[in-house]
């Protein structure tokens, strides 16, 4: 039996080894260009004060261009899903950034992509993502480049890592297709921002008393951040509510560490730039129910999203 549970943990290790993202079906391979043994300066910083922040790194190189044929995607609806099956094959993401928070035309021009029209990169809305992980022979890179057309998204794939023998395809294509626009609405949600400025961040999870919020998912995250993406001018404050139960002090405290969290989380798991969110608490002072019924009080616990600012 030991012997069947060691085999049993080489065969998983080995086949944890390879690294294969799976794309949406309705994305298409527009170049590839592999070697041998290369080196590649690995963008891990912004561009600031005309420098770049590099990582040499090297080994057998594969850089892939793909197009998602799907009009209105947004940079972070083809850039989550990749994250979330890099993190998943043990990858640490060491540098992730969006656009104007990158460096804007700094970055871009100083990144190495594959040319137009195979690769197309709007330089007013991209993402880009660095990651490694350590595998048998050395480390292991990837980096993520996604942008967008009005007619279809671009996403450059670069690896570069230890050689491999009958490697396993970088990039696979039988994911749901990836359709355009706000993929998740949450009873609403962006028409209520559109129409009065504001809506409730109605199906969070904290355990009583405390600002963890749950692991999730939650729709009305993923609405908010596909809404942000969309609309890179929008800003946007989350506030936190309670019901009447303690103190005031205590309970503002508790509220805008609720909102807080919530910040986090659209920064970590959904890239959204810090600056463009604010998080503030109420406590009980702006019920939207009776403090008086189980109900009520359920109402009151709640974090809002306001509209801060309007893109022109």
């Amino acid at each position: 039996m030991i012997l069947l549970l060691i085999i049993g943990y080489f065969l998983w290790a080995s086949n944890a080894e390879a690294m294969t993202l799976n794309f949406p079906s309705n994305a298409s391979l527009q170049r590839e260009v592999t070697g041998d043994l290369d080196s590649y300066a690995l963008p891990i910083g912004i561009w600031d004060k005309g420098v770049m922040p590099t990582e040499v790194v090297e080994g057998q190189m594969t850089r892939q261009a793909w197009r998602i044929g799907a009009q209105s995607l947004t940079t972070l609806q083809m850039l989550r899903p990749l994250r979330e099956q890099l993190r998943n094959d043990r990858f640490r993401v060491i540098f992730e950034c969006q656009t104007e928070a990158c460096g804007g035309f700094d970055f871009r021009f100083g990144t190495k992509t594959l040319p137009p029209p195979e690769m197309q990169i709007n330089l007013g809305d991209f993402r880009f993502l660095a990651a490694r992980r350590i595998v048998e022979g050395g480390t292991e890179y990837v980096s993520l480049f996604v942008s967008k057309t009005a007619q279809a998204g671009f996403v450059q794939v670069t690896r570069v890592g230890p050689p491999e023998e009958d490697a396993a395809p970088l990039v696979t294509t039988t994911a749901p297709a990836l359709r355009g626009g706000v993929t998740t609405d949450a009873s609403g949600l962006v028409q209520k921002l559109e129409a009065v400025g504001h809506a409730v961040l109605d199906d969070l999870q904290f355990e009583t008393g405390s600002s963890q919020l749950g692991e999730g998912p939650f729709a009305s995250l993923d609405a908010l951040a596909d809404h942000l993406a969309a609309t890179p001018d929008l800003t946007v404050a989350l506030v936190g509510h309670t019901d009447a139960s303690g103190s005031l002090d205590a309970n503002i405290a508790l509220s805008k560490r609720r909102a807080a969290t919530v910040l986090e989380r659209l920064v970590s798991e959904y890239g959204i730039t810090r600056t463009r969110l604010a998080a503030e608490g109420m406590g009980y002072l702006a019920p939207i129910d009776s403090n008086a019924t189980d109900e009520g009080r359920d109402a009151n616990r709640r974090v809002e999203v306001i509209v801060t600012s309007i893109p022109d």
